[in-house]
């Protein structure tokens, strides 16, 4: 099969473009390599088993790339929901702009499958926790839930529009080697810079969802196998949480560090749009036949092993 990959080269995108190459799928990766890295998915380049187009999606030169196609996998986006608040045009142009274009190029060239990579973000302050797919209203509180909630309604409209079949998944804090952002990543960079104290946003007492990439990965591939409807909506996560403050004592342990002293900036958001309580209802997935291989403390310590093994 040819199968598409926006944002192919990032963090995600690489993981899964590992898995469709083993799976033996023909595979083109389309990314701008903003965030992105092309050594995240080198050796495939170089063997031939991907295609590597560098482009930038609100440009134009890469639609005929998508040309035969069976399925795109669209993962390119913004990913940062803080600065989102600060420089709100990036999430507008670069995940609803771009899915736009990405949808239009489909309706030209009769691409018929979409997968889609959302974010718990969509639920805004969820009142009903763990959060399942048809929780409403959906009230994201941050630019960047705004513009993914966006994306999925225009996917959404075209597959009805132009007998299209979509898969949306909302992502719980996906972690893993190759991330270059988070919180995992961030108190990483404040140890190095001084392991004696670590600055921790908020009070430290958010309580969220983890999942480690390749189960993340798994389970898109597994929900794409396993449901055919015209718009298929699956939320992806441990099924779990863990508190900010205990990550970071994982992170500490990781990195060989004792009796670090945390500072909290207060206030139980960590910035402007955190939601301080996550967790998603993974009970419609887990009826297909798919299940979480880690929780969230399992995947922190995994991950924080990927991390530092790569640094």
């Amino acid at each position: 099969m040819f199968e598409v990959v926006t944002g192919g080269a990032g963090f995600i995108g690489s993981h899964l473009v590992d898995a469709l190459v083993s799976r033996g799928s023909r595979v083109t990766v389309i990314d701008s390599l903003a965030s992105g890295k092309i050594a995240n998915i080198g050796p495939h380049v170089k063997n031939g088993a991907v295609t590597f187009v560098k482009a930038d999606l609100l440009d134009d030169g890469w639609q005929d790339a998508i040309r035969g196609a069976g399925r795109i996998w669209h993962l390119a986006a913004d990913p940062d929901v803080r600065q989102s608040a600060v420089s709100p045009d990036s999430p507008v142009n670069n995940n609803i702009l771009a899915t736009f274009r990405v949808l239009e190029a489909m309706r030209e060239h009769r691409v018929n499958e979409i997968a889609f990579t959302s974010t718990s973000t969509v639920y805004g302050e969820a009142s009903v926790i763990p959060t399942p797919e048809e929780y409403a209203p959906m009230e994201p509180v941050s630019v960047y839930g705004a513009s993914k909630l966006a994306c999925e309604a225009l996917i959404s409209a075209y597959s009805h529009s132009f007998e299209m079949r979509a898969w949306n998944f909302r992502f719980a804090n996906i972690i893993g080697a190759r991330s270059g952002h988070g919180v995992i990543t961030d108190f990483m960079q404040k140890l190095r810079s001084d392991p004696d104290q670590l600055e921790i946003l908020g009070d430290g007492k958010q309580i969220k969802s983890y999942l480690l990439v390749k189960d993340c990965v798994d389970a898109m591939l597994f929900a794409v196998s396993h449901s055919r409807g015209p718009v298929n909506t699956f939320n992806i996560g441990s099924g779990d949480w863990i508190d900010v403050e205990t990550i970071a004592r994982i992170v500490e342990k990781g990195m060989n560090l004792r009796n670090v002293k945390h500072r909290f900036t207060g206030g139980e958001r960590g910035w402007v749009g955190d939601v301080p309580r996550m967790q998603l209802s993974v009970e419609k997935i887990r009826k297909l036949g798919w299940k979480p291989a880690h929780g969230s403390g399992d995947s922190v310590e995994l991950a924080v092993r990927a991390l530092l093994d790569n640094q």
